[in-house]
């Protein structure tokens, strides 16, 4: 399936239904009075997340998406039927703005997870509800009010516990296969991955979701390259996975280029905890192995790791430092559900 993260969707509310102008008229009733009903209520338009999609492709092509109109109103006092919803099925880590695409709407970041995006309108009244001392055979009724209609437009920021960026051919593929059963494109050339991938990575008794990002480039938040299109994938992501190309001449020159890019897309994405490793080292001489870590550790201020996608070297060691910083930003929310357990226990009947 192919993937599309972003959307536009033209979504309208249903209609009220009209009120009903009747009369009772039944044999020896002479005055039977007003008997006409309510309109029904139009659908409303909802969003929902649900876990079993990854990408924005159906609404490629269901770019229209409206609820039903509610029923009229019918004589003896009978309510017409309210109109059906309309439910807009989206992957979970799905953003929705207004037209502008700035104004946030809503944030399904929850499986499950339900927003109204508009309201349908209100059915009419009868005519038997505007009976009066005074007016005892009215002959108006209201019309249903409008439903509502606007443009949303859709981005899908996926939902990763870590992200792996990367200069173009730095190996990011070939890691994500290495690690996980995702079996992404690989070929010696730049801008080989052209859509994110995700890869579920098992590494002791922990498990986590691990994102492959197309590459970075100079420039990419100007829209050079691939632009920064799909750094905003890496927004929900609890820690970043840098790799550089340890068989290029200036690593040191190419992580403070992609940090710079980071920097300059912004969204907190340049303060998330970052680990770097140097790939491909078994491609390398060890005496320039040493230097190029050496450059690499003082360019960054921290330590290198030492990896390669292909004979699998340092790979474990990796994949746990990303488990540590992931549990680290699990446990903040596993404290309240805690509490909440501890809370029940000590309550008796």
């Amino acid at each position: 399936m192919k993937f599309l993260d972003i959307a536009k969707v033209y979504a309208s509310s249903g209609s009220g239904g009209n009120g009903c102008i009747a009369f009772r008229r039944e044999k020896f009733i002479e005055y039977g009075g007003p008997y006409g009903g309510d309109g029904g209520k139009g659908g409303d338009v909802w969003a929902e997340a649900v876990e079993n999609l990854n990408t924005l492709i159906d609404y490629r092509y269901q770019q229209h998406v409206k609820a039903k109109n509610g029923e009229g109103g019918k004589g003896k006092l009978m309510t017409g039927a309210n109109g059906d919803d309309a439910v807009m099925k989206v992957p979970v880590g799905t953003q929705i703005y207004e037209e502008d695409g700035e104004t946030l709407v809503a944030d399904l970041s929850e499986n499950g997870q339900r927003v109204k995006l508009l309201r349908g309108g209100n059915g009419g009244f009868g005519n038997a509800h505007f009976k009066s001392p005074t007016n005892q055979a009215p002959r108006h009724a209201n019309p249903g009010q409008p439903g509502e209609e606007t443009v949303f437009i859709l981005k899908l920021k996926l939902i990763a516990d870590a992200g792996l960026i990367g200069m173009p051919n730095a190996g990011k593929s070939t890691f994500l296969s290495r690690v996980s059963a995702a079996r992404p494109k690989i070929a010696d050339y730049p801008f080989t991955t052209l859509e994110p991938q995700l890869g579920m990575v098992k590494i002791d008794e922990s498990d986590f979701v691990l994102a492959d990002l197309p590459g970075l480039i100079e420039g990419a938040h100007e829209g050079v390259g691939l632009g920064d299109r799909f750094l905003g994938h890496a927004e929900r992501c609890s820690v970043i996975l840098h790799l550089v190309d340890g068989t290029g001449d200036a690593v040191a020159k190419t992580y403070k280029t992609i940090r710079g890019e980071l920097e300059a897309y912004g969204h907190g994405l340049s303060g998330k905890p970052e680990i770097v490793a140097l790939n491909k080292v078994d491609a390398i001489a060890k005496a320039a192995l040493t230097k190029k870590k050496a450059a690499l550790e003082k360019a960054c201020g921290q330590k290198v790791h030492l990896i390669s996608g292909v004979s699998g070297a340092g790979i474990d060691e990796v994949l746990r430092a990303l488990v540590k910083e992931i549990r680290k930003r699990r446990a903040p929310a596993a404290k309240p559900i805690k509490a909440v357990k501890a809370a029940k226990e000590k309550w008796t009947p």
